[in-house]
């Protein structure tokens, strides 16, 4: 068994514990927001600078940080949380989620279970994701649930229910006979696809200004197809051309949004990047010029190392799990082969698949594949607040951001694996787990 396994196979007991938090956060009256609280904690990280404050204090009024520093000012009524032996650190930040699913077969789940079922599971992962620490979230595709997700966004940010601030992309979009579709049943019975098909240039901008008119904040759209292994190096269709993608990319622009891709390899990746999207995900093969035209045009690459070893780790069949370990060793290769051309990186898990509020693993398995802590640490909170589109509002412990901050025990940059225990989160000045 995994490690990865080894960590996540009881979740569905030990989640228990962090849902209960978050309901009896919901059910309790909250400290008004307007109450200045000050916290303290033996050790504070700049992410920025990589400097540990020791101690560190971070005086919060309303929904924003006030002052940052070894000491602050105590204005008179304060609250005090003396955290202890703990790093306050930004709120987390997951550039690729899926809060609309969960373990188990996805084209049976979007199949069988309704909208309106899935929704409630999705304001569960919502709150899970939460209380593990990540409040701001990209919704990459609802898989079939349309603005569904809209939903789920306006409601968090109503206060009705608990969740990550969320960028949000309705269904992603995709292709006839594409990545997400139902190809796998029988034909007869006509199963749509969990995404928006768009075949052509007028076809996406049509989609694309659709999803927008029910509430998308960017597109997700689907670049390239399954990946197959040939001779050890995998073979991936581009579904879209790059004058396709540039076309979405420019309509999007037009709206004020971007469009983020799922490209695993060549030629697709190369499109995308050309194309000026926003993100290039998974990104398991990148060509030599595809990585300087995402240099030069600071594309970040977002890894879901966490997806990937997943799913090698719970292959339906011998068959498929050497293919997607061979695919997972293939991965990491490129990876470091990406740390070493200075590819900008996001942090992105695919969280949806594998249990919601687990996916702090995939920062330990970005360090474990080559990349430093801080380093990590930075392509999550800079370059995430960046890609989410709220730079100089979240990600980092400054004056005047949002105050969205959470706890770890021990220091992050000798053992990144303390993020997978978060112990204190706070979002916009409000306490939601201690």
């Amino acid at each position: 068994m995994s490690k990865f396994l080894e960590r996540i196979r009881f979740f569905p007991l030990c989640a228990c514990c962090p849902l209960v938090a978050g309901v009896a956060a919901a059910q309790q009256p909250a400290a008004s927001p307007a109450a200045p609280i000050v916290l303290r904690a033996a050790r504070l990280l700049h992410v920025d600078s990589g400097v540990l404050l020791q101690p560190g204090e971070i005086l919060v009024e309303g929904d924003r940080i006030r002052a940052v520093g070894a000491h602050v000012e105590r204005p008179r009524g304060a609250r005090i949380i003396d955290l202890g032996d703990v790093t306050l650190l930004p709120g987390l930040i997951d550039a690729h989620v899926h809060l609309f699913l969960h373990p188990g077969s996805e084209s049976l789940q979007t199949a069988q279970e309704s909208v309106p079922y899935r929704t409630i599971l999705a304001v569960e992962a919502a709150k899970a994701d939460l209380l593990a620490g990540f409040t701001a979230e990209r919704d990459m595709g609802a898989e079939g649930a349309g603005s569904a997700d809209t939903a789920v966004r306006d409601a968090i940010d109503q206060g009705l229910i608990l969740g990550p601030r969320l960028r949000i992309s309705g269904n992603a979009i995709d292709i006839l006979g594409g990545h997400e579709d139902a190809i796998h049943f029988n034909p007869a019975l006509r199963i749509p696809s969990n995404a928006d098909y768009a075949n052509t240039i007028d076809q996406l901008i049509e989609v694309i200004r659709e999803q927008h008119k029910e509430g998308s904040d960017f597109a997700k759209i689907y670049a390239t197809g399954p990946d197959k292994l040939i001779g050890g190096v995998p073979r991936t269709p581009y579904q879209y051309t790059e004058a396709q993608l540039a076309a979405a990319v420019e309509e999007a622009r037009r709206l004020g949004t971007g469009v983020a891709v799922h490209a695993t390899g060549e030629p697709g990746t190369l499109y995308a990047a050309r194309a000026g999207v926003a993100s290039i995900d998974h990104a398991s093969q990148l060509s030599e010029e595809t990585m300087r035209l995402m240099r030069e045009k600071q594309i970040p690459a977002v890894p879901t190392f966490a997806v990937f070893e997943y799913f090698a780790s719970n292959a339906a069949s011998p068959e498929a799990a050497a293919r997607e370990k061979a695919l997972l060793e293939y991965k990491i290769g490129e990876f470091k082969k990406q740390i070493a051309a200075g590819t900008p990186f996001a942090v992105g898990s695919d969280v949806g698949p594998f249990p919601h509020g687990t996916q702090a693993v995939e920062m330990e398995l970005m360090v474990r594949y080559g990349m430093k802590p801080l380093a990590v640490l930075q392509a999550d909170l800079i370059n995430g607040a960046k890609l989410l589109g709220w730079e100089g509002q979240i990600g980092a412990l400054k004056p005047g951001y949002f105050a969205d901050i959470v706890a770890v025990p021990g220091n992050p940059l000798e053992d990144i694996t303390a993020l997978q225990r978060v112990s204190f989160v706070m979002k916009g000045g409000v306490v939601v787990r201690q």
